[in-house]
């Protein structure tokens, strides 16, 4: 049986079906096949598969919009009613409208967790059974609202109910690289990194400038005075401690400016790897922290009198033997087309987070 789909996608202008001695095309949410039976076309209205909504369509001018029950959103497709979810770094918080949940005891995948016939329902990364992988270039965090008839009537009236079992799944994602930026000591500015992933979830890191080796006192408030004599204690730092996770500080840099472009560069850490000798790595408490101490020093020049530190970082499953965060130290060779399409396509958006700056105490 031929696969017709694997040269030029068997014609489609969407997805193909490989089918047996066959094939046919396929076409997203809010689009439909033409007369051709290849390409998608936008529905026009609402009179064509409901205009593609999941719940209500409604006829607008020359055009159309879908519409949701009250307590349900629009998800990004603009076509598909969902129930709120709101993605934090220290909770996933769902709110389900009161009509579906009637007369229904609530329970996350650990039945522990239940909320009664509570509408909005909290809980962590790390409890209620929630499921944390590394999928692609990803974390995906994932439990399961279920709602299953009362026993006994309610307090708030509910004697009956209109459904046998209400599931609701969860799904929270967020981005697992990162590039954060810091003068030599974070000031008052100094506040957890945020990395949206479709106004899904955030997962924060911190670059903090620390006392001494022990890593327990960041420097607060007033900006300090490093002399080049002085010794520097850097490192990243979780504000969401999960486990089944690991870190890689892929690459560490020191600028002159707050630019992350800056042309005058220095690589403490590249590609995963120590690049000045003078860098030590201490080893953390925590599994997800990384904490280091280089020689206090300035780039060339009079004017250059402040130093600001970039580092991106990578989030691994620590299960997964063959992760970037596994491979650690990796020099940068000569790749294959095919191996920097891969590697890139894992990679999403930086995100700054820039603080500083401070003088560096010089002879001149």
């Amino acid at each position: 049986d031929e696969n017709e789909c694997e040269q030029n996608n068997g014609g489609c202008s969407e997805f193909c079906v490989n089918l047996k001695n066959s094939y046919r095309c396929e076409c997203g949410i809010g689009r439909t096949l033409g007369s051709d039976g290849k390409t998608c076309e936008e529905i026009e209205g609402c009179h064509n598969n409901n205009g593609g909504c999941s719940h209500t369509c409604i006829e607008v001018e020359d055009t159309y919009q879908c519409e949701c029950p009250r307590g349900l959103v629009l998800s990004e497709d603009n076509h598909t009613c969902q129930v709120p979810v709101l993605c934090k770094s220290s909770s996933i918080e769902v709110s389900i409208p009161k009509d579906l949940v009637g007369g229904l005891d609530l329970s996350l995948i650990n039945t522990s967790c239940n909320n009664g016939t509570h509408v909005n329902i909290h809980f962590s990364l790390k409890s209620c059974g929630t499921v944390v992988d590394v999928i692609n270039d990803k974390i995906i965090a994932t439990n399961l609202v279920t709602g299953l008839p009362k026993q006994t009537p309610g307090s708030n009236g509910d004697i009956i109910v209109r459904t046998s079992k209400l599931l609701i799944p969860v799904t929270c994602e967020f981005p697992r690289r990162y590039t954060i930026s810091e003068g030599y000591v974070p000031n008052l500015k100094n506040s957890p990194l945020e990395i949206m992933s479709r106004n899904q979830g955030v997962f924060p890191f911190t670059l903090e400038i620390f006392k001494d080796k022990d890593f327990d006192e960041p420097y607060r408030g007033a900006l300090p005075t490093l002399k080049l004599r002085d010794s520097l204690y850097f490192g990243i730092e979780p504000l969401v401690h999960v486990n089944g996770l690991e870190t890689l500080v892929e690459s560490c840099f020191a600028t002159p400016t707050s630019k992350i472009d800056e042309i005058l560069k220095y690589y403490l850490i590249q590609d995963g790897c120590v690049s000045d000798d003078s860098v030590k790595q201490y080893t953390s408490k925590d599994h997800l922290a990384k904490h280091f101490q280089v020689p206090v020093f300035k780039f060339v020049g009079k004017d250059n009198k402040e130093v600001f530190l970039h580092c991106r970082i990578l989030v691994c499953g620590a299960l997964d033997e063959s992760s970037r965060c596994a491979q650690g130290c990796r020099r940068r060779v000569r790749r294959s087309a095919a191996t920097k399409e891969e590697e890139e396509s894992g990679h999403v958006a930086n995100h700054l987070l820039t603080g500083g700056p401070i003088r560096i105490d010089f002879d001149d």
